[in-house]
């Protein structure tokens, strides 16, 4: 329950509830407005407003027909009745010879003989317009007289309606301002939803300097409460992870980094040994047998020395020293010492390498002279079948590129000798890391790979 109530929803429910109550309540205060307007308006005209025009009018030819002793007395009284009843009514008394003899409250000059012509006009003008207008012959006969009873129609009108037209507008504005400010309210209520969920969407798109989420404060308790609270929760669980992920390579690397220097000191021996045996005098099987497994402790150091380059880089412990240099100049230096292996293996050699317009490039010249040993090492590996190689340079607007190709069968087909890819993982790793691009073109006809130095 406790946690009910600091739940969106009931803060929402209880925002609806207020705005229930004002209207109850604003109503409750027009009703006793209307009620105090009505009231101050009197029972008279209390009692006008629950009358009909119908009734008014029978009433007083009632009333008007009731009247004995034709006197101004008898007629003043009668007016004086109605007068209490209809304090905005006017009245006279027209007698039998057509002279006004009685007037109350007339508020038009009105002639004191009535000619016939006059008294039809008269009746004509009154005839559905405004004051409303009863003329009643005084008396059970017409040779008395008749008496006149005039209202303004807007008197007539219930009092209720009266309070609506006076105050209609405000009672009008009063509700549209409720119903506004619950609407102010509902939408700063939703606003106030967004905006955490914005700012926790932004928190799960921004990251620390370890590359995950940033934790965020959680204000309150409720349902984006309890959100905020689970994602910090998965932030620290993370972090948590990626330390002990962290930890568990650093021990991968240092294990890596044991092994290789270990299993240097077995192939040394080793190799020694081999060298001893190939002195003594063997058969023509003995000698083969020594061969491979010369060459076999050849991959393996060459191997080994991948490994523990790899594991240095990832680590960033693998020693950069950039400086400047000509690095066409410095390929072919390179290209030089792996002549005679391509020649002894029977590999067609082309070399095309110009000056650049900017020869001199800001590099590692060990990491450099790694890149190019390692590619040739590929070729020579792996694309044999071609017994071609060519290195040369290659200049556009956009590159200056150092350009190795063959005509292997290409990368997709597997070749006698695999291996793990390490050497063109340090490839990739060395060329990036001395802020230059490569990219590899490869089909059954051959291999193509760019070092390239943007301009």
């Amino acid at each position: 329950m406790r946690n009910f109530f600091r739940s969106l929803l009931a803060k929402y429910m209880f925002i609806i509830l207020i705005a229930i109550s004002l209207v109850q309540i604003a109503y409750l205060i027009i009703a006793i407005f209307m009620s105090g307007v009505v009231k101050n308006m009197g029972d008279g005209n209390l009692s006008q407003g629950n009358e009909n025009l119908n009734e008014i009018e029978e009433k007083w030819h009632a009333e008007a027909n009731n009247v004995k002793n034709f006197t101004s007395e008898t007629i003043e009284q009668h007016f004086s009745k109605w007068k209490h009843q209809y304090h905005e009514a006017s009245m006279f008394w027209v007698d039998e010879n057509g002279m006004l003899i009685k007037q109350v409250d007339v508020r038009e000059q009105l002639p004191y003989a009535w000619s016939p012509a006059f008294t039809a006009k008269f009746i004509k003008e009154r005839y559905g317009g405004d004051p409303f207008t009863v003329i009643a012959f005084v008396g059970k006969e017409e040779s008395q007289g008749f008496v006149v009873l005039e209202i303004p129609r807007a008197m007539l009108k219930p009092p209720l309606r009266k309070v609506y037209d006076q105050y209609g507008t405000i009672l009008l504005f009063g509700v549209i301002f409720i119903i506004f400010l619950f609407i102010i309210v509902s939408f700063l209520f939703f606003r106030g939803i967004r905006k955490r969920l914005l700012q926790l969407q932004d928190a799960m798109e921004i990251r620390d300097v370890d590359s995950l989420p940033i934790q965020i404060n959680v204000k309150k308790k409720d349902e984006i409460g309890q959100l905020e609270k689970t994602f910090n929760q998965m932030v620290f669980e993370l972090r948590g992870s990626k330390q002990r992920e962290q930890k568990e390579e650093q021990l991968r690397r240092e294990l890596i980094a044991s092994l290789s220097h270990d299993l240097r000191t077995p192939l040394t021996i080793i190799r020694a040994q081999t060298y001893s045996i190939a002195k003594e005098d063997l058969s023509q099987d003995g000698k083969k047998a020594i061969k491979a497994l010369e060459a076999s402790v050849v991959n393996i150091d060459r191997l080994i020395e991948n490994l523990m380059s790899y594991t240095l880089l990832m680590a960033s412990k693998y020693k950069f020293e950039s400086k400047e240099i000509d690095v066409t100049r410095y390929v072919r230096e390179c290209l030089a010492l792996w002549y005679p292996v391509f020649e002894k293996e029977g590999f067609e050699i082309e070399v095309k390498l110009h000056p650049f317009e900017k020869s001199k490039w800001m590099v590692d010249p060990i990491w450099l002279g790694r890149i190019v040993d390692n590619l040739l090492q590929n070729v020579l590996r792996h694309a044999k079948s071609g017994e071609y190689i060519c290195v040369k340079t290659e200049s556009t607007d956009r590159y200056d590129a150092i350009v190795i190709s063959d005509r292997g069968k290409g990368m997709k087909n597997k070749s006698n000798e695999t291996g793990a890819g390490i050497g063109l993982s340090i490839v990739d790793m060395m060329v990036k890391g001395m802020k230059l691009d490569w990219d590899i073109e490869s089909s059954e006809h051959g291999t193509t790979i760019k070092i390239k130095k943007y301009k």
